[in-house]
């Protein structure tokens, strides 16, 4: 009988395509290399896959020859196989007459094929038992001596039907992918490519056989991306989501996919290659993309909402829009804002027509210092300019529409969007944002938000405007209401500063309702006046001067200090109701129900200086003290009550009489001068009467020291500070004189004043003073009460005062042309600069004023003035 084999395998070299044989299980050593065909098969060949067994049958019928891999499939040793029936052995017994009849044609000569249930027989070893199906092939054949036998080769009809499923699996996997699939070799070549892929790159699957990814990709990325194959077929690690991105044939658009690779296995572990998995995320990257952008766009729309607006100065709040915008939206950008609203300028309703001059406010950049222009000149931060009537900005300002600049400024410029900032159907200005070469492009997504950017930023620099325009008219109307310049009194020296907050703080703010106010009193009196309205703002400074109004009112009345206190307690409560100080008088009915809600409350220290006795007479509203600094004395706060601010209503209000020695100096001030956030109240006060260390000085000196010394100029309340330095009447200056109630007294009281004029050398107005002096001690002893009192004082002007114990104040009314009498008092409102009556403690006074005579002076002759009255 023929030897047979115990292996024999047939395999396609992956490498060059030979065929190559082995003997004796395909373990043997390799034939040499110069002689291909005869080369060791790699592992990994078909006869791996199918396990194919040979067994040779002798002349007897029984098994004479067992391969290894018959022992490997049946599980039966060569020693125990040799010499068995195979028809008994492996063939159900139903089964085994045909099967002997089949052994007997072959063994006369006839090949036969089939498929052939079996039974692997219960054995020391083995599977025990186990069935199966095999394809068996007989071959006759002949021994040496001639005998007929047979060679039989099986393959295990299981493992045929795996390799049919999974080559069946493979190409349907392979072939009805929705993704591109390559199967690459060790040589990076393209072994085999799906439609899918083909439907792509063109032509059909077989077209891709052989070629590399620099076939499909260009030169760079196909470079990255064969050393990425190359490692996966080195390392054996697999690559997920590998990004690659190129174009596809007969296409301009970029695209992108997504690739896995993974390296590819022979049967036996041996690597054959790589899979390549990949699909088109063109769309899901510009999703992502999209997605990105709004999520960018929401996270800048969050910031600008918590940025912009936070400031009530234009310039400012430009500023903050460009901190928003570069680099996060654009790598450069400038606002400019019409120069009228930064004048003050109403701005009228409707779209701007571009003409309007600009001023450059605002300025960022991420990439370059190089100011952008919109008309191809640079323009300087703060530089007022105007665009040309044809260019995309003034189009922009004329139609309140976002354009498109083209690029510019020496190349640095991509795109510009000029973007106008519209507030209220108002154009205040344009916004440019611009990115540089290299950045994306802008897109319609970028011109929705840098419209809604400008859009919220204009509408707080409206705000903003009109905040300033508020703003200034209400420091106008404070400023207005206060003493212009430094005031003139009777026996003072006086000096005063008032610094809003605005000022003190360097940026707008509301402004409040401190003031200060010196008011000349009859008799050489003088009313110094601070107070401060709590809260801030317009209606606190309408409510200051109505304040203000009212004390001025008060005092020209000549009512005792703390009188004028109470009845500007009452006119406060009525300031915040509707009907404002009328309101006073009901809330006077109700002291104790007054609503606070309804009222505004302030703070008010008013005194009254007296410069012929140097005596001051203070009442306090809830306000801080006065300081007062005696010659070669330290400074001292005086204790004067400080009551309850006006506005609460119900509390009665004390007086203190101080004597201030010649050259004294006297501070009144608001808490804005001595409070602050960094510096308590008790503080500031010590640090206040510390600074008045040298009052000797020049009294403007002394007020700016006070400030520095403070460091006033950056407190965010108002300051008020008034300072006065007593410089009381000499007594060379006074002529006081008692007259009993008798008829003569009015002689002797124009002899008084003669005399008294003449010393002064006032004899221009010796004749109009004693026409007017009899008039008034005629009333007196007509009207009044009591002893009689003249009184003449010489300071700037000359002042006559007649005093009696009578309560029934003086009226002027005009006679009739019948009357005799009743023109006394015309007479004198006709002669004097200024004339009145006050009441006192013991009776009333009756006075008048005349100017001293000067070179511009004309004095009225008293007897045309009476020829007047007739």
């Amino acid at each position: 009988m023929s030897e047979i084999p115990a292996k024999a395998t047939e395999s396609e070299d992956p490498s060059d395509g030979a065929r190559t044989r082995s003997a004796g299980g395909g373990r043997g050593d390799e034939a040499p290399p110069t002689d291909a065909m005869w080369q060791s098969s790699p592992p990994g060949s078909m006869y791996d896959y199918i396990k194919v067994a040979s067994f040779s049958i002798g002349p007897d019928g029984l098994v004479d020859q067992w391969s290894l891999r018959a022992e490997q499939l049946f599980g039966i040793p060569a020693e125990r196989a040799v010499g068995m029936d195979p028809i008994e052995t492996f063939v159900d017994p139903d089964l085994r007459e045909r099967g002997q009849r089949k052994m007997a044609e072959v063994l006369d000569g006839r090949e036969w094929t089939g498929v052939v249930p079996f039974r692997v027989p219960d054995t020391e070893v083995g599977r025990r038992g186990e069935e199966g199906i095999a394809e068996v092939y007989v071959m006759p054949t002949r021994t040496a001596e001639g005998d007929r036998a047979a060679v039989c080769v099986v393959v295990d009809v299981r493992t045929l039907r795996r390799i049919e499923t999974d080559l069946a699996a493979s190409q349907a996997i392979f072939g009805q992918s929705p993704f591109g699939f390559l199967f690459i070799d060790t040589d990076l070549k393209v072994r085999r490519a799906n439609e899918r892929f083909a439907s792509i790159f063109g032509g059909k699957p077989d077209d891709h056989r052989g070629k590399g990814v620099h076939d499909y990709l260009p030169r760079g990325e196909a470079k990255r991306v064969a050393a990425t194959l190359r490692r996966v077929l080195d390392s054996g690690d697999a690559v997920t989501d590998l990004h690659v991105t190129g174009f596809a044939p007969g296409s301009d658009e970029r695209r992108h996919w997504s690739v896995n690779l993974y390296r590819v296995h022979s049967g036996s572990g041996r690597p054959i290659g790589i899979a390549w998995l990949g699909t088109d995320v063109t769309a899901r990257r510009a999703a992502a993309r999209e997605a990105a952008a709004a999520r960018r766009n929401l996270a800048l729309l969050n910031d600008a909402g918590a940025r912009i607006g936070n400031s009530l100065d234009l310039e400012t709040t430009a500023r903050q829009l460009l901190d928003v915008v570069v680099p996060g939206f654009c790598d450069l950008a400038t606002v400019d804002l019409y120069q009228g609203l930064l004048a003050g300028d109403e701005t009228p309703p409707g779209l701007a027509d571009g003409s309007a001059a600009l001023r450059r406010v605002a300025f960022a950049s991420a990439v370059s210092e190089a100011p952008l222009s919109g008309t191809g000149t640079p323009v300087e931060l703060g530089a007022v300019h105007h665009y040309p009537f044809n260019s995309p900005c003034a189009d922009a300002l004329r139609t309140a529409r976002p354009m498109t600049v083209p690029g510019e400024d020496g190349g640095l410029v991509q795109s510009t969007l000029a973007v106008p900032m519209v507030a209220q159907d108002t154009v205040v200005g344009l916004a440019q944002f611009s990115r540089a070469k290299g950045s994306e492009p802008f897109g319609q997504r970028d011109r929705d938000l840098a419209v809604e950017l400008a859009a919220r930023a204009a509408v707080n620099i409206d705000n903003a405007r009109l905040y300033r325009r508020e703003h200034e008219r209400a420091l106008i109307l404070q400023r207005s209401l206060l003493p212009p310049g430094n005031p003139e009194a009777s026996g003072l020296d006086i000096a005063c500063r008032y610094l809003p907050g605005s000022a003190a703080t360097g940026r707008p703010s509301e402004v409040g309702g401190d003031w200060f106010d010196v008011i000349e009193l009859p008799g050489h009196r003088t009313a110094l006046v601070v107070g401060d309205v709590m809260g801030r703002g317009l209606r606190a400074a309408v409510a200051m001067g109505e304040l203000r109004t009212a004390v001025r009112t008060l005092a020209l009345l000549d009512l005792e200090p703390a009188e004028v206190l109470s009845q500007l307690d009452e006119i406060a409560r009525g300031l915040g109701a509707p009907g404002g100080v009328q309101q006073a008088t009901r809330a006077a009915r109700r002291p104790r129900e007054a609503d606070l809600s309804e009222v505004y409350l302030a703070t008010c220290i008013y005194a009254v200086y007296d410069a012929v006795t140097r005596r001051c007479t203070f009442a306090n509203a809830g306000h801080l003290p006065p300081v007062l600094v005696e010659p070669g004395e330290s400074a001292l706060m005086l204790d004067v009550p400080p009551g309850m601010p006006l506005g609460v209503g119900g509390e009665p209000f004390e007086e203190v009489e101080v004597e201030l020695p010649e050259g004294a100096l006297l501070a009144l001030y608001t808490d804005g001068l001595v409070e602050s956030r960094d510096h308590p109240l008790d503080e500031g006060l010590q640090a206040f009467v510390g600074a008045l260390t040298d009052p000797a000085q020049p009294l403007e000196d002394v007020c700016d020291n006070v400030l520095n010394t403070l460091d006033s100029h950056h407190r965010e309340d108002d300051i008020a500070l008034l300072m006065a330095r007593v410089q009381g009447l000499p007594a060379e200056s006074v002529g006081d004189w008692a007259l009993p109630r008798e008829p003569r007294s009015v002689g002797r009281a124009r002899e008084y004043a003669r005399a008294q004029l003449t010393a002064w050398d006032l004899e221009p107005l010796i004749d109009t003073t004693e026409l007017l002096v009899s008039e008034l001690v005629t009333n007196a002893l007509r009207y009044g009460e009591g002893e009689i009192r003249l009184r003449l004082l010489l300071d700037r002007t000359l002042v006559c005062e007649v005093w009696d114990s009578g309560l029934v104040q003086p009226r002027r009314r005009r006679a009739r042309d019948t009357d005799e009498g009743g023109r006394g008092l015309q007479l004198v409102g006709l002669l004097s600069a200024a004339w009145g009556s006050r009441r006192t403690p013991r009776g009333k006074t009756v006075w008048f004023e005349l100017p001293l005579p000067d070179g511009e002076n004309v004095l009225t002759d008293p007897a045309e003035a009476l020829l007047s009255l007739f």
